[in-house]
């Protein structure tokens, strides 16, 4: 875990901190139950192969959506600092809950983000960034209730939206701020405390093939320098149809975590190409975040200048 604790450190174009800031892929998949429906977002193929043959389906399901094998509080321990979160309503929920969803329904997202606060009141320097950037099934009333959850929550623990170039841990440390929220939605336009989402970039490679992913990410670097903007950098191999019914019984961890090992370790060794001095250390080694059942990620901690 980088010890970043006590130090300070600019933030020119977006948040530099040593090395990188370490991100999860469906941070909230950990929970993902699999006595839940299924989420709202998913074609009916995959409704009908739910209703055909219910809870085998969903024991399969889960195999290849919990991309995460640690909870919030695991996580952050590991040095997770980016949280990427994706939010939904539960058809017929009476209560009528928000959820954390991918493609069926995890824990409720105040469990989440209250697990998530309790760190950070523990830990006075720490800053994490949540990222909403998928909601299913929301009205303007749900949007309403998660903006009222996170002032309930973390209050003035969030920094408000401001140009990100102005923004530095001593900045943080000063005004007391340990939470950016970027917000894929308009709703961020009228609350002073939610980024834009374009504020928080994260093109997909949407491929299984290694060395694919490799030069996308190595292009992408180039054309995501954005002033003003935080990025992502998805080291992230997607699984197609093909693939999952190849490897059904097996899983992301048997199918894809090899393959994405090898990207990590081949950019961990790219020092010639200036890989890891733009992008931020991707480590060669199994930790929770940079390699969790084949799903990794990395917050771009070092937005060239």
């Amino acid at each position: 875990m980088t010890d970043w604790r006590g130090r300070s450190f600019h933030l020119s174009l977006c948040l530099f901190l040593p090395e990188e800031t370490k991100r999860s892929h469906d941070s909230f998949s950990f929970y993902i139950d699999e006595a839940s429906p299924v989420g709202p977002e998913q074609p009916e193929t995959v409704q009908n192969f739910v209703s055909v043959f219910g809870t085998v389906a969903k024991k399969l399901m889960r195999k290849w959506l919990a991309t995460q094998t640690m909870n919030f509080t695991g996580q952050l321990g590991a040095g997770i600092r980016y949280f990427d979160l994706r939010i939904s309503t539960k058809p017929r929920d009476p209560d009528n809950e928000l959820y954390f969803a991918h493609g069926l329904f995890s824990a409720k997202v105040n469990e989440g983000l209250e697990e998530i606060n309790a760190f950070l009141t523990d830990h006075h320097k720490e800053v994490v960034f949540l990222d909403f950037n998928h909601f299913y099934g929301m009205q303007k009333y749900h949007h309403e209730k998660l903006v009222q959850m996170l002032k309930d929550i973390y209050g003035n623990k969030m920094c408000p939206a401001i140009f990100a170039q102005e923004v530095s841990l001593k900045y943080l440390w000063e005004k007391d701020y340990q939470v950016l929220v970027f917000y894929h939605s308009p709703v961020a336009l009228e609350v002073p405390f939610l980024w834009p989402g374009q504020m928080m970039p994260a093109p997909w490679a949407n491929t299984t093939d290694p060395e694919k992913l490799i030069q996308f990410l190595q292009a992408s670097i180039t054309e995501r320098r954005k002033k003003g903007s935080f990025f992502i950098s998805q080291v992230v191999l997607t699984p197609k149809a093909s693939t999952v019914v190849k490897g059904v019984a097996s899983g992301l961890r048997e199918t894809i975590t090899e393959r994405q090992n090898f990207v990590l370790y081949t950019l961990g060794k790219d020092e010639d190409r200036g890989w890891t001095r733009r992008l931020g250390k991707v480590r060669d080694h199994q930790t929770a975040g940079t390699n969790m059942e084949g799903s990794t990620g990395s917050l771009s901690a070092s937005c060239a200048t």
